[in-house]
């Protein structure tokens, strides 16, 4: 079996795009994988395809020994934007290898140690606010104006079924709510990422109102992304220990840092998202720097992704998937979560386009705030081309 041809689709998903990688067989099987290029990482399609014509004509049932050669072939300029792209072509090799033998992907790696994961409804109010006419008026979802709003979200939340859940600082005032600075603007950017008293003040409010919708026994995340220099975060951590969070997550380059930050608080801290490779994590893990190690698999591909939970292992770390992208992306993270034994709790978009269950061939099975691992041979999902072809990207990649 030969890899004959590797193609990328792209669907319109709202306020981003859905993209996917699909490699094809001279035998007529057919794997996929989802990637994401946004304004962080541009031209990742591009190097996809210069990529893949390394792979044209490789056994794709030799995962481990495709993607060695990928990581040889970038390796003057590891992580980043390569990294992703050679991670997009070993997980749809994944899905190729594990179709040809029949059985879902976290079989090739001892699992499924799990048949159901819980799920955090991620992005909790975050988009309603920054993207509020296309929620009301696509979506149909309630205004988030207020803080009386927030609480009404977090009843939702329950309705739903969801035993956790992950916001991102709003400020709400006599305007129409504001996002706080995410540290990668550039709208709103603060070059300095200086400590404000006042976005305390209004994230402690905010985790007020959530909490009083929510009640006391379901999770709360609040994810402060780049926003803050590590003397911000730690009084941002100090100051929401009232509130019992199950994290409190955060963006730092600086391992140390973010050990002083973690010590600093009860709070627990969960981070690393934006990390690549083991050797980028272990000085992370060295210092005890989180509580709760973030990976994710698109970004990092399946087979680092496990090497790096298993290195988490070692320290005594539990891991919880990045996972804000579409269906295929959230089965493959499914996977991920069913194939390590340290999983902690999956995140996942509670809210999204009406048309994203079509753009795949099943859907995930989500019953009360659950996720059941797929058993469908492969990631469990195939690309609906033609649904993807009928929503055409809207917003520049």
């Amino acid at each position: 079996m030969k890899i004959a041809k590797i193609e990328d689709l792209h669907a319109d998903a709202g306020w981003r795009t859905f993209s996917y990688l699909k490699v094809t067989t001279d035998e007529g099987l057919v794997g996929w994988a989802e990637f994401n290029e946004a304004a962080w990482n541009p031209g990742l399609t591009t190097v996809i395809r210069r990529l893949s014509a390394h792979a044209i004509g490789q056994d794709p049932r030799e995962v481990g020994k495709l993607g060695a050669t990928l990581t040889a072939i970038t390796r003057m300029a590891a992580g980043g934007t390569n990294q992703q792209a050679l991670a997009a072509i070993e997980n749809a090799c994944l899905d190729i290898k594990a179709k040809a033998l029949g059985v879902p992907v976290c079989q090739l790696f001892g699992g499924p140690y799990r048949d159901r994961l819980q799920l955090y409804w991620s992005h909790c109010g975050t988009f309603r606010a920054r993207n509020h006419e296309f929620f009301e008026k696509v979506i149909g979802t309630p205004p988030l104006r207020t803080l009386a709003d927030v609480t009404a979200l977090g009843r939702e939340a329950l309705k739903r079924g969801y035993k956790a859940v992950k916001t991102n600082p709003i400020l709400f005032g006599d305007g129409p709510p504001q996002m706080v600075n995410p540290g990668f603007g550039p709208v709103g950017l603060d070059l300095a990422q200086t400590y404000d008293a006042k976005i305390t003040d209004a994230i402690c409010a905010q985790l007020g109102a959530l909490r009083e919708g929510l009640g006391r026994d379901t999770g709360v995340m609040l994810d402060l992304n780049f926003s803050q220099k590590p003397e911000g975060l730690m009084r941002i951590a100090k100051a929401v220990e009232p509130y019992n969070l199950t994290w409190l997550e955060m963006d730092l380059h600086e391992p140390e840092a973010l050990a002083t930050v973690r010590r600093s608080t009860t709070t627990p801290v969960a981070s690393l998202e934006s990390i690549y490779g083991r050797r980028q994590y272990r000085p992370f893990f060295e210092r005890y720097a989180v509580d709760v190690v973030i990976i994710d698999v698109p970004w990092n591909g399946f087979l680092e992704g496990l090497r790096i939970a298993s290195l988490a292992e070692s320290y005594e770390v539990n891991v919880a998937p990045h996972n804000f992208y579409g269906h295929l992306a959230t089965m493959m993270s499914a996977h991920f979560c069913a194939a390590i034994p340290n999983f902690r709790i999956m995140e996942f978009e509670g809210d999204d386009v009406p048309w994203n269950d079509d753009l795949v061939t099943h859907p995930p099975e989500v019953t009360d705030g659950e996720l059941l691992v797929p058993t469908r041979p492969g990631w469990g999902c195939d690309v609906n081309e033609e649904a993807v072809r009928a929503h055409p990207p809207k917003q520049p990649r």
